[in-house]
């Protein structure tokens, strides 16, 4: 009688097993939409970076545009902010990657980089170093990007 009574439990439990599988393999795929950007795959030219983005854009000669000036603003030592560059003596390669976090490589006009001294686009405790998008280091800038 015991075994009688266990048997239909079994079959029982198989076909709802059965039932629920049936039912999950006609479900739809689910669409997550496309893929983030991963970002650190932001990483343009690096010899771009050393011939142009720092001597033109982050380090020019004249001190009043520049991040790393004689206020420090940007320096390792005194930074005021997430942004922080080595100048004593200048490491490119640490800099550069401290850079890329501030890019945005699907639209460079978005950039921190960009968008911080740029006048209106986002306030910046240095003040607005470039008055438009047509200041040769804001060309520079952009000229990084493929």
């Amino acid at each position: 009688m015991r075994l009688a009574m266990l048997v239909p439990s079994r079959v029982r439990a198989s076909a709802g097993i059965a039932v629920v599988a049936l039912g999950l393999a006609g479900c739809p795929n689910v669409d997550l939409g496309d893929e983030p950007p991963n970002p650190s795959a932001c990483r343009p030219d690096f010899q771009y970076y050393k011939d142009h983005i720092w001597p033109e854009f982050l380090a020019p000669a004249d001190t009043t545009k520049s991040c790393v000036s004689q206020s420090g603003c940007h320096q390792t030592a005194t930074g005021r902010s997430a942004l922080r560059l080595e100048t004593n003596p200048v490491d490119d390669a640490r800099n550069y990657q401290t850079v890329t976090f501030f890019l945005n490589c699907t639209t460079p006009e978005a950039s921190l980089l960009l968008g911080k001294p740029l006048l209106g686009a986002d306030p910046h405790g240095g003040g607005d170093l470039f008055p438009n998008t047509s200041d040769p280091a804001v060309v520079t800038f952009l000229g990084w990007f493929p």
